[in-house]
């Protein structure tokens, strides 16, 4: 197998550059261009291995470096065929899996970019969720302008998130894509159903659900009901969990928590929840679903059978289990 050197992006220079930035481009430079070793670069830099390592990590977890690897896997080629013909899907991207949860999104956000930015075109509306796999994708993601296009979120925000939020997502795509940016002025839970309800009926929020609804792409994640943000910060309290387990809940998309068939669960939280519906996403033409690892396994499968996704992008062993289940 033949693999290409990675290319590089490195973040433009900037009188307002902090020290950090500059030295973890300053590596990076060395490290991907100037092909030095990392004990090199520590010399020149005087310091060591250890921090040039977490230099260069910090550099490709910010977005400072993207990486590419023009290069298929043939076992990952095999099992994203398998993938599209057992559920139904217009075609899936299956990457390596990572060492850990954090290498494994890395991973995930690499290969949904790559596939992502080439479905782009102008004049289309696209449709994003949240997360922090959505965050890899959108790091991952070439910087240039793609023509006239809006970026709208599918679900309201939070309140308190203090690692990502919805609007982050839409503020950030329609930045590396020159982009219109639509958000959901409404939070992704509120009190009631009837509170839902005439939150969807004010001008702004309607448009933007209008929009939302009939996005051209869509981009969004799954969460599981262990680590997702929704769970982490949109839950109130542990018997709301309990009871959504107890209802047969494996995790959500867009905040609609579904049972392992991808069916709405019967909680009040759901006919709380400000996102288009799961119906509305089924009917937005592709529909790219980036979702991986042990604990999202049961969440993506269900989102699989519920048919929600066009395209799927996930690990390989993800898709070796998907593939292998009776």
């Amino acid at each position: 197998m033949s693999k290409s050197a990675p290319p590089i992006a490195l973040a433009e220079a900037d009188d307002a550059i902090d020290s950090e930035e500059e030295l973890q481009a300053r590596v990076a430079w060395h490290y991907y261009v100037g092909n030095l070793t990392q004990q090199e670069i520590a010399q020149r830099i005087g310091s060591n291995r250890v921090r040039v390592n977490r230099l260069l990590a910090a550099s490709r977890e910010s977005g400072l470096v993207q990486i590419t690897i023009n290069s298929k896997i043939a076992p990952c080629v095999a099992l994203e065929e398998a993938l599209a013909k057992r559920f139904g899907l217009e075609c899936a991207v299956v990457v390596p899996t990572g060492a850990n949860n954090e290498a494994n999104n890395a991973a995930l956000g690499i290969g949904a970019a790559a596939f992502f930015a080439k479905q782009i075109v102008a004049g289309q509306t696209i449709g994003l969720g949240w997360g922090r796999t959505i965050r890899s994708v959108l790091r991952a993601m070439p910087q240039r302008t793609y023509g006239a296009v809006s970026a709208v979120s599918l679900q309201g925000g939070l309140s308190h998130c203090p690692s990502i939020n919805t609007f982050d997502i839409v503020s950030d795509f329609a930045n590396i894509c020159r982009a219109d940016g639509y958000l959901f002025a409404a939070p992704i839970y509120v009190s009631s159903q009837k509170a839902r309800d005439v939150i969807l009926q004010e001008e702004t929020v309607r448009e933007t659900y209008e929009l939302a609804r009939n996005a051209d792409l869509a981009l969004l994640t799954c969460g599981d009901l262990t680590e997702s943000l929704v769970v982490t910060y949109g839950i109130e309290n542990p018997e709301q969990l309990r009871a959504l387990e107890k209802a047969g809940a494996v995790g959500d998309m867009l905040g609609h928590f579904m049972d392992a068939h991808g069916e709405l669960i019967d909680h009040a939280l759901n006919r709380r929840t400000v996102a288009i519906t799961l119906d509305d996403l089924r009917k937005i033409k592709r529909v790219v679903l980036v979702s991986g690892g042990k604990k999202k396994f049961h969440v993506t499968r269900a989102a699989l059978r519920g048919r929600y996704p066009s395209v799927l992008v996930t690990d390989e062993d993800t898709a070796r289990r998907l593939c292998e289940e009776p």
